[in-house]
């Protein structure tokens, strides 16, 4: 099977019909062209999804490569060709995570504050409702005036349907930011021509602004506000259970990968447990 230009729109109009979303469409688009590229004219078969694989890994993460393969076989279910999927990677599961990919509270609150000192009262609200809520970025656009004044949102995603509750503090603000921009109804967080923010443009605000505050980049992106929300939740109840249903997982096993400390921290503990004499 050749990937024509033509699969590939209706492979995005499948994508569409799934339901999936858009960062998710994206994604396996992308990944699809790469295959494409790669097979430089050759017909996709199994056998040539198994080099694929194989030559991913010159250059990409064990992750990452499962992931693109992901994109893959999606393709081949939409082309009829499910028995060609391959075996992804088996990774280990990962003890620590990386300290240089952790955002403290402290770098966060930093972030906050020098996003309101440069005037980006928009960018500096934005974080603090990922954060607060614990929020996906793609879940920013049911933060509305109407769900400010009630105190929480219905967010749909991925077939299900879940209630996050708002903070009060933060309801205030989104309701006082909104005002201020003359926004009476539906989306809070708007462009300038009043339309919704791309993932994009939230993700090169954040980038640009980490510097100036004085936080690597490797530590600043949408999600890992998500993420810090996950640390100080269950750092306070202690319940994965809850906090996995707050952050819109199936399973337990996914809020697991959230609270995974650094390698310091578990070092710190081991001392802690002062079994050397």
């Amino acid at each position: 099977m050749e990937i024509t230009q033509e699969q590939l729109m209706g492979f995005r109009a499948y994508l569409q019909e799934e339901e999936r979303s858009a960062g998710t469409i994206d994604k396996y688009m992308r990944d699809v062209r790469l295959l494409k590229e790669w097979l430089a004219g050759k017909a996709l078969s199994k056998e040539q999804l198994m080099l694929w694989r194989d030559s991913l890994l010159e250059n990409h993460k064990p992750c990452t490569v499962n992931s693109m393969l992901a994109s893959a076989h999606a393709f081949l279910h939409f082309g009829g060709h499910p028995e060609w999927r391959v075996r992804s990677l088996r990774l280990q599961r990962r003890m620590f995570r990386p300290a240089d990919r952790e955002l403290s509270r402290a770098e966060y609150e930093r972030l906050v504050s020098k996003a309101n000192a440069m005037g980006k009262d928009r960018l500096a609200l934005l974080m603090e409702t990922i954060c607060a809520a614990g929020i996906r970025v793609s879940e920013l656009r049911y933060i509305t005036v109407e769900s400010a004044r009630l105190g929480r949102a219905d967010i749909s995603l991925k077939g299900k349907i879940r209630t996050i509750l708002l903070p009060g503090k933060l309801c205030r603000k989104l309701l006082k930011y909104a005002r201020r921009k003359g926004i009476t109804t539906g989306e809070v967080f708007l462009t300038r021509v009043g339309t919704s923010l791309s993932r994009k443009q939230i993700w090169s605000e954040m980038k640009a602004l980490c510097m100036k505050a004085g936080v690597e980049p490797s530590k600043v992106f949408p999600h890992n506000l998500r993420h810090l929300f996950a640390r100080m939740f269950y750092k306070s109840c202690k319940d994965v259970a809850q906090l996995a249903d707050i952050l819109g997982h199936s399973s337990v096993e996914t809020t697991r990968i959230y609270l995974i400390s650094t390698g310091e921290e578990h070092k710190k503990r081991l001392e802690r447990l002062r079994l050397i004499a």
